[in-house]
């Protein structure tokens, strides 16, 4: 279905535009860079969205341990509906709120450095397999990749705090940088036993060599390290 919609969108919406819009020198590469970006937000968006609600569902979890109702006022179209409008009305908080930047910050980094943290996060689905086809970035080297831009997050939170010009906070976030750092190494550690009995870092073909029951999945045979990932 989704490959379907994906489809008509290029034929009857973007094939018209570009030929509409740009030069006939330039429609091929504008075609590829506007398919490119239409996969880049059918990831993004929906990976967005579901780290929204799973906060929320945080906060209800957290709530019902500690005895309160949790996040139950915004709701959606004029419904309570158990507060399923509170992700929605906090990304517009968000985006609307002042940003404040301290006095003698470095303002360059000081605003870089969410993106240097979040960005990584994101480009890390490109290589995340949907199905036996459907992949951004069908790249031999994926699980190494993966590794390889989940580490990159710790660097904006060091920079946001060497930006922010003030010891406590930079003194935080090397508290924090350390807790993001310790769980590498387990998690690596764990995902070297898929690595070998897979025998290859493309994330496709370690989803194929799982294909099968239940059974075939890699979890059961590595317990121990499945344990040791999942806790890391």
């Amino acid at each position: 279905m989704l490959e379907t919609l994906y489809h008509l969108i290029s034929q009857y919406i973007l094939l018209p535009l570009i030929l509409f819009v740009f030069p006939v020198d330039y429609q091929i590469e504008a075609m590829i860079f506007l398919q490119t970006t239409i996969k880049i937000l059918a990831i993004i968006i929906p990976v967005l969205i579901t780290v929204a609600y799973f906060t929320y569902a945080e906060r209800k979890v957290i709530g019902f341990i500690q005895g309160r109702i949790g996040p139950n006022r915004v709701g959606l179209f004029g419904f309570r509906l158990w507060g399923l409008g509170q992700p929605i009305a906090d990304a517009v908080k968000l985006i609307v709120k002042e940003i404040v930047i301290p006095l003698n910050a470095n303002r360059t980094l000081f605003v870089i450095a969410p993106i240097l943290s979040l960005a990584p996060a994101l480009a890390a689905w490109a290589v995340i397999p949907f199905d036996d086809t459907k992949v951004l970035a069908n790249i031999n080297a994926g699980l190494l990749y993966v590794l390889a831009l989940t580490s990159l997050a710790v660097y904006g939170v060091i920079i946001a705090g060497w930006a922010s010009n003030s010891k406590y906070a930079f003194l935080g976030a090397m508290r924090s940088a350390a807790q993001i750092v310790a769980y590498e190494i387990a998690m690596g550690f764990a995902l070297v036993g898929v690595l070998i009995a897979a025998g290859s870092l493309n994330l496709g073909e370690i989803v194929n060599a799982q294909a099968g029951s239940v059974i075939h999945w890699f979890w059961l045979p590595l317990l121990p390290l499945f344990v040791i990932y999942f806790l890391s």
